[in-house]
């Protein structure tokens, strides 16, 4: 029966794109006093713990992070999106599946922690 509830949830989450996944309301919107490359640094750091490594690219005026699944190599399941402002970064995090509240929290988690000048 747990099989089947897991197998279910799976399903109903699907494989998202980054399209699909950056037309979601953002799940995070914070604001840090690092420039956009050291958020991304520190992100990247604290992610790949639970992770494979995400794909970094540049985006506007900073850099998008693209943080691929658990358990599937190369299908993207959250976006974070770090733009330039004066004096620090502007930072949002968009998730496949954000509204479900039994959805792993390390890709929040992250994002919080690098916030500050940690």
């Amino acid at each position: 029966m747990k099989l089947a509830v897991v197998i279910l949830a799976l399903a109903m989450t699907g494989c998202a794109s980054v399209a699909d996944i950056e037309h979601t309301p953002p799940t995070m919107s914070v604001m840090s006093g690092k420039s956009p490359q050291e958020y991304a640094d520190c992100f990247v750091a604290r992610i790949t713990d639970s992770r494979n490594p995400p794909q970094i690219e540049p985006h506007r005026e900073g850099m998008r992070v693209i943080v691929p699944q658990k358990f599937t190599h190369g299908t993207p399941t959250a976006i974070v999106d770090i733009e330039k402002r004066s004096g620090g970064s502007s930072i949002k995090l968009f998730e496949s599946g954000g509204n479900n509240p039994l959805r792993p929290k390390d890709i929040q988690h992250a994002v919080n922690a690098c916030i500050s000048g940690e």
